[in-house]
């Protein structure tokens, strides 16, 4: 079984305590159908295990057979710089059809951003590094595919359906 190769830390962007007894990590990609899914799912759990879940979402673009994945991925991170990023990551799922340009300026306006300095910031790569970072442990943790869960470090190699990350959960609560 993989396990998760960077540990979580300050930089990744997480909801839930620090201290929550279950860590779960995805590795998504904005334009991939299967995280879309996981989008509907990972709330769902997060609600059902209160202050005992932490959630964390790293970027995993996969840029060969989702071009829009990588700007994506760097316009979360643009929103995420001035703590916006959950916002922004909710959004860009759920416009998952219409991601391109357009729709990065729209949402920055929406959330009170500068779409000039987002498009400046696409433009320059400012967090194509940020975003290659989080890739990168990612091939390190095993991840080959969007998307992968690691839950308390150990990947989670069955289904993501609601009922099944209930269940890995929950086992993984009574192992804590």
């Amino acid at each position: 079984m993989s396990t998760l190769r960077i540990p979580v830390g300050p930089e990744d962007h997480a909801e839930g305590p620090a201290d929550a007894p279950v860590t779960l990590v995805e590795y998504g990609d904005y334009e991939c159908p299967h995280c879309s899914v996981a989008f509907g799912i990972v709330p769902r759990v997060q609600k059902h295990f209160g202050e005992r879940l932490r959630f964390v979402y790293r970027n995993f673009p996969l840029n060969k057979i989702h071009p829009e994945a990588q700007p994506a991925a760097e316009t979360a991170e643009f929103a995420g710089s001035v703590g916006k990023f959950w916002p922004m990551h909710d959004q860009l799922f759920e416009n998952q059809v219409e991601l391109g340009q357009a729709l990065y300026e729209e949402l920055a306006r929406n959330m009170d951003l500068d779409p000039a300095a987002l498009g400046q910031a696409l433009e320059n790569g400012t967090f194509t590094q940020r975003v290659q970072a989080d890739f990168s442990g990612g091939v390190r943790s095993g991840v080959n595919g969007t998307p992968t869960f690691f839950i308390n470090g150990e990947r989670h190699n069955g289904p993501f359906d609601y009922d099944t990350l209930v269940a890995a959960i929950e086992s993984a609560l009574v192992n804590a």
